[in-house]
């Protein structure tokens, strides 16, 4: 395992803190947020040997970015055959008021032109703003590279008086995605409890919340009210696995 020491001016503190980390979650086996600090660490690496011109510290740093380089792609390619196996996990802790988590920040990254197929599987698809979140996910759906052509919505009936508002609103929603070429299957069931996603590209994501760990916003002229990368969150769980073998729920 590489070092983290690179005996280098303070012109790069920035990439021996990052560095430093990388090696201390390389270390506890933590690979997926050991490979994002490499990943930055090389970058400002680069930016270093760039604004350097002493030929021995340039040798230097090549040396230490190789050797980073090289680890990094190792933990790449072990994450990339524990998605194979179908064992890949992430986990995004999401704190109380934190923001920066819309759902395009938070989902873009496995969504990939591969994607036709989304299954949902979420209790609480009721109420008018948990209708509009999941229009809203709908919405980056659509405006993703992926190709979705299908999405399957499993939730429980509100059987108290939002039932018909509840109904009309996945009407509306399912005939809007009809006229993007896009197919709604909707069913209810009253014992659902968990809360899933999948793509039939292999990613599974779990949210304690489900697709409702918005705040409210304070008004409808604050910050957030619009763009939901900053809008406050509930604290909850993301978890994220890879399974080649998805299956529909």
């Amino acid at each position: 395992m590489a070092k983290s020491g690179l005996g280098l001016d303070a012109g790069s503190s920035a990439a021996i803190t990052v560095l430093k980390r990388a090696v201390e979650l390389d270390s506890e086996s933590r690979y997926q947020p050991a490979l994002v600090c490499y990943q930055e660490g090389i970058d400002l690496l680069l930016q270093v040997l760039k604004g350097t011109k002493d030929d021995t510290k340039k040798d230097n740093l090549r040396k230490k970015i190789t050797g980073y380089m090289d680890r990094a792609e190792n933990i790449k390619k072990y994450l990339d055959q524990e998605k194979e196996d179908g064992k890949y996990h992430k986990q995004i802790k999401i704190d109380e008021n934190a923001t920066g988590f819309s759902y395009e920040s938070l989902f873009q990254e496995y969504l990939s032109e591969t994607v036709t197929e989304v299954w949902i599987e979420d209790p609480y698809i009721r109420y008018i703003h948990q209708l509009y979140n999941f229009l809203r996910f709908c919405e980056m759906l659509i405006k993703r590279p992926c190709k979705v052509k299908t999405i399957h919505l499993l939730t429980s009936l509100d059987e108290g008086g939002g039932k018909e508002q509840q109904i009309s609103g996945l009407k509306e929603i399912k005939e809007s995605l009809k006229s993007h070429g896009v197919l709604l299957e909707l069913e209810y069931s009253s014992s659902i409890h968990d809360r899933e996603i999948r793509f039939n590209n292999g990613w599974i994501i779990k949210i304690g919340r489900g697709l409702d760990y918005f705040k409210k916003s304070q008004n409808r002229f604050s910050l957030g009210y619009c763009d939901f990368d900053l809008r406050p969150c509930h604290e909850t769980t993301v978890d994220i696995f890879h399974n080649k073998h998805t299956k529909k729920l």
